[in-house]
């Protein structure tokens, strides 16, 4: 069943993971595949109950499969890594405010061998509101996902198939959204804009074109 075969291979990743990068520390957790549009991935604090008598809660990995097109089996399941450093952090009790990224993270996320960047560059901020990531070379992620992808052979296998064309074309917008990477206040303008957040007094932030959303309300 391709079903089975595509989620098996997540799950396993998962328990690589876990075990080589965070000492078998995470709980259970469901993972997903969810299109949710601007986004890799996000993690949802126990959004799952269980249908018996134990109610148990389990949390949620979702990744979107919308963005797996043109990116490697080591760039997806970096993502899913990310998404896993936000549970080991809730799970650690420090978790940070809802949506926020902070020293925290950015430190278990270099930990793991993944570099915190808003804007997915090198020399990018480590903490903020949004944020992505890039793959440091030769670090703990790059090395176990390696010996991981080569036990597994055949890696995953689907990505969304393209959507179809309007033939009427769709206008490109000519506004991009920007962030306060301090406090989170959102803007939008035209993209080479250069906007300030009034209270924070810093520069708002064009917003990627991909990012891993942040974590969810718990209670939301």
């Amino acid at each position: 069943m391709i079903t089975a075969k595509e989620y098996a291979n997540l799950d396993m990743a998962y328990q690589h993971f876990n075990s080589t990068l965070f000492n078998s520390e995470l709980p259970d957790c469901i993972i997903t595949l969810n299109r949710k549009k601007g986004t890799r991935g996000y993690f949802h604090y126990q959004k799952f109950i269980a249908r018996d008598e134990s109610k148990q809660l389990v949390s949620e990995i979702a990744l979107n499969p919308d963005e797996f097109i043109d990116r490697s089996d080591t760039e997806i399941l970096s993502t899913l890594v990310h998404e896993m450093v936000h549970l080991w952090q809730y799970y650690s009790d420090v978790p940070c405010r809802i949506g926020y990224h902070d020293k925290t993270f950015a430190e278990k996320m270099k930990e793991v061998g993944l570099q915190p960047s808003a804007d997915g560059t090198v020399g990018g901020k480590e903490t903020g509101q949004k944020m992505t990531h890039y793959i440091v070379q030769s670090g703990k992620f790059d090395q176990f996902c390696e010996a991981f992808l080569d036990e597994l052979q055949d890696g995953l296998n689907y990505n969304s198939a393209p959507d179809i064309v309007n033939p009427k074309g769709k206008k490109k917008s000519s506004r991009a959204k920007f962030t306060c990477p301090d406090c989170g206040q959102n803007a939008w303008a035209k993209h080479e804009a250069r906007l300030a957040c009034g209270d924070c007094q810093v520069a708002l932030v064009a917003e990627p074109e991909l990012l891993d959303e942040p974590l969810d309300d718990p209670n939301g």
